[in-house]
């Protein structure tokens, strides 16, 4: 375990971190499948293909299908109706996730949701799983021009939230999530029980490794700068 930092704010990735949405979003593919009259993806094969966003999702389950554009777009728009319906019905926060956001927010920390998931589906599912108002700011997969693993979508959660990269912790089970940090100048913790697209984290690769989402509330301290 690594000593504890200090922080003014701490954002959180949300499929694999957060939520585990992989049934909704297994479901969606399968729905798609069948309307397009394709071949469906299995649990675990959609379950390595979740982090980049649905367009990426929907390509990956395609295979050389996607290499149709028009029929990629199709499958697209279809892949969204699909998790419309489905979003929500079966995803489940990981175990402490609320009792650990309500201890932080308690304590002071400014809270965000960086996600690459688009805000239509963001925001409903935030509210379903009672956790939106735990969150100062949600940042969606469009809610600026380029997704995690670019920057950008921690830079404007740093900025909505009126804090210096430097003062944020990011909390990600990927390396979409990792590369994100690092490239923001922001620390970075991994939890290994997420969807990583087949990657084991490696703890050298972050500042630190959770075991589970109760623990973090040890591993940091309000910054007094905040």
């Amino acid at each position: 375990m690594t000593d504890v930092r200090s922080f003014a704010a701490i954002s959180f990735d949300l499929d694999g971190t957060l939520l585990d949405t992989v049934p909704d979003l297994a479901a969606a593919a399968r729905d798609m499948a069948d309307e397009l009259g394709i071949a469906p993806r299995s649990e675990d094969e959609v379950r390595v293909f979740v982090g980049r966003g649905i367009p990426d999702l929907v390509e990956r389950c395609l295979g050389e299908r996607a290499l149709d554009a028009a029929f990629l777009a199709g499958a697209i728009d279809a892949f969204k109706r699909c998790y419309r319906r489905r979003n929500g019905e079966c995803s489940r926060p990981y175990d402490g996730a609320h009792d650990t956001l309500e201890v932080l927010r308690a304590r002071g920390f400014l809270l965000a949701c960086v996600t690459n998931k688009a805000a239509d589906f963001t925001e409903p599912l935030l509210v379903q799983m009672r956790l939106r108002d735990f969150f100062d700011c949600v940042v969606s997969g469009d809610t600026v021009a380029q997704k995690k693993p670019h920057p950008a979508p921690l830079l404007h959660a740093a900025q909505r939230l009126g804090v210096a990269p430097a003062q944020v912790l990011h909390v990600g089970d990927s390396y979409n999530d990792i590369d994100c940090a690092r490239a923001a100048g922001m620390a970075v913790f991994g939890v290994p029980w997420g969807y990583s697209e087949g990657r084991v984290l490696d703890a050298k690769d972050c500042d630190g490794l959770l075991s589970s989402l109760p623990e973090l509330p040890a591993r940091v301290a309000l910054s007094t700068a905040h």
